[in-house]
């Protein structure tokens, strides 16, 4: 008995968890002095009754004299403890080790108050799974030779309906677009906690995407997730370097984890151009291309609302390396990006200053690669009017100026022996991107004086942005001037309204461009905009 009974006083629960509550037990205990009051023959009747309820309430009395004791012994030391064995019930078609899979961190708990945080993390990654109606987590007391142990028991609810669906509305800062996207999933269908998904996505500047993919969050022998996704990209530069871009690809992600990410890309990719008008720089680099990728991504946002972000940081970097074949038309390149962002509160009306940077470099690799010029899809295009303040994704945004409205260009390929207006597609130029590219950016923002906004989080903001690009390869290295670069940097500032949401960031803003290039397309004015966090 003293070993049971120390057992049962490691543990933040009974074996026989049997709860009363103390109005109950005395309202019980008046019921029994009103029968003791009765007559004889009522007395003899109801004794063994009598008999047993007493003891009852004696286990009740003991068993709540033991909890408060244990309660107060948790709160004032550490209880050690081990997990004996672990019990799972109710899954029909979903493996066992899928589910052991999120419930190892118990097996490092060393206290009760170590056991009961990694139950309720461990609750939280079922739940993630999003194959199980129901989950839950019981803790008994472990076999009476082993003390100081206990048995865990998880009780889970497979979901019934298999096939879900789902819409929404994000930014792609890598196109400079917005896309709204739908797609059904399929859940659980090896039993493996797999979700195998279809979707298909349409954007700005006629961005069309089809894909299917999986996701399976444990197998045998893998440390990550699986994640594979198979799907053929359209997309329409046209009005802005006069190529389009296909592309036919498979991705497969290597590693993921909370801060790192890793993802291996094998595509084939097509430029043409329909108009026959573009520059010289995309006609040498139109149609087909191998792309061998991998990408490598560490990421660490410690701010505290991605959408409105008041305090902490952020910081982001991305390495990817193509040309991992040995054919001679697989794309040969590095490119590395860097951002860091930080949010500082001002004590006074919910104000927070965020500041920016980004910064960015592509090269080709190989014989003679300075010669060379960099992959045109992959290289830096500024402009849009995404806010960098909830986008993490590179030098991409600036505000006031237009999708792909800045930087390098070439006039386009004039047609001969017919009338040149001003108007005529032929007297514009094509935006070719740049191998090396910085922005930066302040914002402000603040409450607004009416409750009903700061009620629903509606916001005014200040904000001013600056950022260039330049060509560096192709010998474009040997009159690059890091001065010259700094003085043609462009900018511009504004003041807006903010309307956040679950899924989005809504503004209206009115922009005014400080300094711009002859070709650039930056213009003064009120627009609407949307950005997504990233």
């Amino acid at each position: 008995m003293e070993n049971s009974d120390e057992r049962n006083e490691s543990l933040p629960f009974s074996p026989n968890p049997n709860n009363a509550d103390d109005n109950e037990i005395d309202e019980q205990e008046d019921e029994e002095e009103e029968e003791e009051d009765d007559g004889h023959d009522d007395v003899v009747s109801h004794e063994p009754y009598n008999r047993n309820d007493r003891s009852s309430l004696s286990s009740l009395r003991e068993q709540r004299l033991k909890l408060e004791a244990l309660s107060r012994r948790l709160a004032s030391e550490l209880v050690p403890i081990r997990v004996h064995d672990v019990l799972i019930r109710g899954n029909t078609k979903t493996k066992d080790w899928v589910i052991e899979a999120e419930l190892k961190l118990l097996q490092d708990a060393a206290t009760v108050q170590e056991l009961i945080r990694a139950s309720e993390t461990a609750l939280a990654r079922l739940r993630s799974l999003e194959i199980f109606e129901s989950t839950e987590l019981t803790l008994q007391a472990g076999p009476p030779e082993l003390p100081h142990t206990a048995n865990v028991i998880v009780d889970v609810v497979e979901t019934a309906n298999k096939v879900s669906g789902e819409f929404g509305v994000y930014t792609k800062p890598s196109t400079s677009s917005w896309t709204a996207e739908g797609g059904l999933k399929y859940k659980n269908l090896l039993g493996y906690g797999d979700l195998w998904d279809a979707s298909l996505a349409y954007g700005g500047n006629q961005a069309t995407e089809v894909s299917v993919g999986v996701f399976a969050p444990r197998l045998k022998g893998l440390l990550t997730p699986l994640v594979a996704r198979l799907s053929m990209l359209s997309q329409d530069w046209q009005e802005f370097s006069s190529y389009k871009e296909q592309l036919l690809g498979l991705s497969l992600g290597l590693i993921s984890t909370r801060h790192h990410d890793l993802v291996y890309t094998l595509g084939w990719r097509t430029l043409t151009d329909p108009s026959q008008m573009s520059s010289r720089s995309i006609r040498r680099q139109l149609g087909h291309g191998l792309l061998s990728s991998l990408k490598y991504t560490f990421k660490i946002d410690r701010r505290n609302s991605p959408i409105r972000p008041t305090s902490g940081y952020a910081f982001l970097s991305t390495t990817h390396f193509g040309g991992l074949t040995p054919d001679h038309r697989s794309l040969r390149f590095l490119r590395q990006e860097f951002d860091v962002r930080c949010a500082i509160p001002l004590p006074f009306y919910n104000t927070a200053l965020n500041l920016g940077i980004s910064a960015g470099a592509i090269f080709p690799w190989g014989h003679d690669f300075m010669n060379k010029p960099s992959p045109l899809p992959e290289r830096f295009y500024l402009g849009g009017d995404f806010s960098p303040v909830c986008t993490l994704g590179g030098p991409i945004t600036l505000w006031g100026f237009k999708t792909r409205g800045l930087g390098p260009t070439e006039p386009r390929r004039r047609i001969r022996n017919e009338i040149i207006d001003d108007n005529d597609d032929s007297t514009k130029r094509d935006f070719i991107g740049g191998d090396v590219a910085v922005t930066a950016f302040a914002d402000l923002s603040f409450d607004l004086p009416i409750r009903w906004l700061r009620n629903h989080g509606i916001h005014g903001h200040l904000f001013a942005g600056a950022g260039n690009t330049a060509k560096l390869t192709q010998n474009e290295y040997r009159r690059f001037s890091p001065r010259r670069f700094l003085e043609s940097f462009r900018t511009s500032v504004g003041c807006g309204f903010v309307v956040p949401t679950k899924l989005f960031r809504l503004e209206g803003n009115f922009y005014h461009v400080l300094k711009q290039d002859e070709y650039d397309r930056g213009k003064t004015g009120f627009r609407f905009s949307f950005s997504a966090p990233s």
